[in-house]
């Protein structure tokens, strides 16, 4: 499985979270059960991460979606605007770049009609206002 593959099942299960507000562990379980959706390592990990930093990660994007609410955010929006802030914060080895098209990439397969551009615009505000030094991570 790639991680592009691997992103888009954790997207899936985070997106599944937002919708259900259950327990990952329970996400987890009822997608292998129902679903044969089985994550990989990182996957697991991505998705299990962004349950754990939850309130960090909302508490960034809020910051950076001037005039609007979490609520305000559509489901699938949200679910990938977690994922890419989760990845740009806890995973060092993804450079932001990366973590930024990925999510915009999986909006245009998921999202409405505006939701990519939305996604990369408040995505670069969030990689912007990080270190300088963490940047570039592919470096490290």
């Amino acid at each position: 499985m790639t991680r592009r593959e691997a992103r888009e099942q954790a997207f899936i299960l985070v997106f599944e979270q937002t919708v259900r507000e259950e327990s990952m562990d329970s996400i987890l379980h009822n997608a292998a059960e129902a679903r044969d959706l089985v994550p990989n390592d990182f996957g697991e990990r991505e998705a299990l991460g962004v349950e754990e930093h939850r309130e960090e990660i909302d508490q960034v994007i809020e910051k950076h979606i001037r005039g609007w609410s979490l609520r305000r955010l559509s489901k699938v929006a949200l679910a990938l605007l977690r994922l890419a802030v989760y990845e740009m914060l806890w995973e060092k080895s993804i450079p932001y770049s990366v973590s930024i098209n990925e999510a915009v990439e999986l909006a245009k397969v998921y999202g409405g009609k505006d939701d990519a551009a939305y996604i990369n615009g408040v995505l670069a505000s969030v990689s912007k206002s990080l270190p300088a030094d963490e940047k570039d991570k592919s470096h490290e």
